[in-house]
């Protein structure tokens, strides 16, 4: 059984990031904050997200021995240090399970095929370990809420925290949640995730884009009993909902910080806060998601109010994307850290170049590179992370190469 709070009892994923207005893909996805957290707070940030809801990344399919596991994850590793990077940002939560032996939540059917059932190993133990005797940094990433990608609770295994507790969980766009709304569910989410950082020597704690969830047409997301009895003194739903998210991520980097101090707090938000049309603060966008209005994060508050120490906005279009253009993306970003002690970094799309369906941009091998010069001349953005490991490792068209030749030309391994 797992632990639920004091009771006895544990994206990535293609969305419609612009939906009709852009017709991209967000996904999920820093470096050591100005506070001075982290071990290479003083380095430029180079990183990789590595995913394994869905087996995305690693490992390559369920089922795997442990001993071919941890061959694959060492040639990921491996390849980051090939690549002249830095830091690991690995999903060790990716739905509501653990890649480690959680004292709160089932391990992870990405595994093993089976959720519940013990690997013979502890991945998040082993690359924590691996990547470290490379002199690669370790981001522990975490996906708060998304319980599973289907949507029948029949298919968790007994113990799970969700179905010993049902009225946490919400039903939507053919997955599973737990409800932001509820303060049990806020605390038992960071109590999950604390034990992985009491337990290993990360580097970091990192949240990807996925909050209240991406908008499904002609659905509804029910919080209505919760907005009913917590909601009072809001003056609609999406204030109070606003104020949950808020709530989830100030006490989360106040509890990181209690348990390590020196492991820092960020989050990979969906690139865009507003558009300008909607609030004159938010960037010259016209994206059909906006994270204040959509998905109830206000990025842009977490960064002002410094509650958390980097942000990665998934700044995932190619310069000239007239719905969100890069060049107007990262001078927004860069206006909006500027004066704080959060550390900007970029979340580069390299999964799109050379990818079947994508535009001519990304199918020049130089895309990305450009968009590593262009950030030159903003001082403000101290590094870049990339979607994801596979594409690291296998290069499609030449583009990580590129990059590495133009901008890379030391290692950035060298653990401080």
């Amino acid at each position: 059984m797992y632990r639920t709070g004091h009771i006895t009892r544990r994206r990535f994923g293609a969305v419609a990031a612009g939906m009709a207005a852009t017709g991209t893909i967000g996904l999920a996805a820093g470096d050591a904050s100005a506070r001075g957290r982290g071990r290479g707070r003083h380095r430029e940030m180079r990183g990789m997200w590595l995913a394994t809801v869905a087996n995305r990344d690693w490992p390559s399919a369920q089922g795997l021995s442990p001993e071919q596991q941890r061959a694959e994850l060492r040639a990921y590793l491996d390849a980051a240090v090939r690549r002249r990077l830095n830091t690991v940002f690995f999903q060790a939560r990716p739905t509501a399970d653990a890649l480690w032996p959680s004292r709160y939540e089932p391990w992870s059917e990405w595994l093993t095929g089976e959720q519940g059932k013990d690997p013979g190993w502890d991945p998040l133990g082993y690359v924590v370990r691996e990547a470290h005797r490379r002199g690669l940094e370790v981001e522990a990433w975490f996906n708060p809420y998304r319980i599973a990608v289907h949507e029948d609770p029949s298919r968790l295994v007994p113990g799970h925290p969700a179905r010993l507790h049902p009225e946490w969980v919400v039903p939507y766009g053919g997955k599973l949640y737990y409800n932001p709304g509820l303060p049990e569910v806020r605390r038992f989410v960071q109590d999950a995730m604390l034990d992985a950082v009491r337990r290993y020597d990360v580097d970091g704690v990192h949240w990807d884009d996925y909050f209240y969830p991406y908008p499904v047409l002609g659905e509804i997301f029910d919080d209505s009993d919760a907005y009913h009895r917590y909601g009072q003194g809001f003056p609609d739903l999406a204030s109070w909902r606003r104020e949950n998210i808020d709530l989830l991520v100030r006490e989360m980097a106040e509890r990181v910080h209690a348990v390590r101090p020196r492991v820092r707090f960020g989050i990979s938000p969906f690139g865009v806060w507003r558009n300008k049309a909607t609030d004159p603060l938010g960037s010259d966008t016209q994206a059909g998601v906006q994270t204040y209005d959509n998905l109830y994060a206000d990025t842009r508050r977490w960064v002002r109010e410094e509650w958390i120490d980097y942000v990665v906005p998934q700044v995932y279009w190619h310069i000239g994307f007239q719905a969100a253009d890069y060049a107007k993306l990262v001078p927004w970003w860069a206006d909006t850290v500027r004066g704080t002690r959060v550390r900007l970094h970029i979340g580069e799309a390299l999964y799109k170049a050379g990818a079947a369906g994508q535009p001519a941009p990304w199918q020049d091998p130089a895309e990305l590179s450009r968009h590593l010069t262009f950030c030159r001349d903003f001082p403000e953005v101290r590094g870049h992370v990339f979607f994801s490991a596979k594409e690291v490792s296998q290069d499609l068209i030449g583009a990580m190469d590129r990059v590495v030749a133009d901008h890379y030309a030391t290692s950035a391994t060298e653990r401080r």
